[in-house]
């Protein structure tokens, strides 16, 4: 399997720190990521009562002849965590400016996980810096492979 990653949010956030996280999942769903049928665009990670969910990630269904009368393909999913480590993200996301933003899902030991961080949203102006940046070095690499 390989990993679903939200390409996005790597643009568009900086992660200050990073967690992983099990998934509460029915098998036709485990089925469906480990063949790559997931998107994690515009998908967050919420806290309600105690518990972790994440919201908005679609995961298609694994055979579209065989789909069960009330699967929603974005219904928020629980995730699994240590109560510590939920009480901790609890205080972080009650922070200004804080979210948990979900990175990629993948496979460990056959079991699926996510791996999602407390993050900040970046700027306009940050953004366009961020790009700068990696068109001067990739010019400069340019120039050292052609002197080279």
């Amino acid at each position: 399997m390989e990993a679903i990653k939200n390409k996005r949010a790597y643009f568009d956030y900086e992660f200050l720190e990073k967690f992983e996280a099990g998934m509460v999942l029915a098998g036709q769903e485990v089925k469906s990521i480990k063949s790559g049928k997931m998107s994690l665009a515009g998908s967050y990670v919420v806290l309600k009562n105690g518990e972790i969910y994440l919201i908005n990630a679609n995961i298609a269904p694994y055979q579209l002849k065989n789909i069960p009368k009330d699967y929603n393909p974005t219904q928020a999913r629980k995730l699994l965590l240590r109560k510590k480590e939920i009480q901790y993200l609890f205080g972080k996301t009650q922070e200004r400016g804080l979210t948990l933003i979900p990175l990629r899902v993948y496979s460990k030991k056959g079991k699926i996980k996510l791996e999602f961080a407390v993050s900040r949203g970046r700027k306009k102006a940050d953004k366009k810096e961020r790009i700068k940046k990696r068109e001067a070095d990739k010019e400069i690499r340019r120039e050292l492979k052609t002197r080279g």
